[in-house]
């Protein structure tokens, strides 16, 4: 899972960024930077940025890509006949019973969780998949440490739906992870020098 946020791209076309990296990633989260730590990302600019992932996709046929909005019901909501496939949520973004209830039986509503007992709990709740972290330290959200891939295996092993491991996972640690098969990542593969090798690179490396 590619984690999109344009402002990681700069000074690059972010544009240009998601299509190089479009052939080593099975989901792309729309995630803009929010404004304020604890602030969903304005619906507007949610929107118009995954209209233009949307378009990309759109002329990419070949490719077998999912489309999902970080924190925002509303867009997903809105983009459903467009090819949006879901929605992410925090612990602190609209509850999952009322974004079940929004976006019907077939979207796809991501969880974040940070420890093993809110990964229990979310096995109580209508979701797809969920994200665990931060595995290690990343300065995209502010986490001075990790949980550990170790953390990481047991969390995928006692959820009865996919895990992706989150947060400061590069090409030096996914390997690491290997045994779960899924990663969501993000600056290294938008700051990366050529995103396209980076991407591939750590896909290799995750289901080698």
């Amino acid at each position: 899972m590619l984690l999109f946020t344009p402002e990681l791209c700069a000074p690059r076309d972010p544009m240009e960024v998601l299509e190089a990296a479009l052939g080593s990633v099975d989901i792309v989260q729309i995630r803009p930077k929010r404004t304020a730590s604890l602030a969903p990302c304005a619906a507007r600019e949610t929107y118009d940025w995954c209209i233009r992932a949307l378009e990309l996709l759109s002329a990419r046929p070949d490719l077998d890509v999912q489309l999902i909005a970080d924190d925002r019901v509303d867009v997903a909501a809105a983009l459903r006949e467009r090819g949006c496939a879901g929605v992410h949520l925090g612990q602190d973004d609209c509850p999952v019973a009322i974004a079940r209830q929004i976006l019907g039986p077939d979207l796809l509503i991501g969880l974040s969780t940070h420890d093993l007992r809110q990964v229990g709990e979310a096995g109580e709740m209508s979701i797809d998949y969920l994200g665990f972290g931060p595995i290690h330290a990343t300065s995209t959200k502010g986490y001075g440490r990790g949980l550990g891939p170790e953390a990481a295996w047991i969390a995928a092993e006692g959820s009865p739906v996919p895990v992706f491991p989150i947060g400061g996972i590069d090409a030096t640690n996914i390997a690491d992870l290997s045994r779960i098969g899924r990663a969501a990542v993000s600056s290294a593969v938008l700051r990366a020098d050529d995103p396209g090798k980076a991407a591939g690179e750590l896909r290799s490396l995750l289901l080698a």
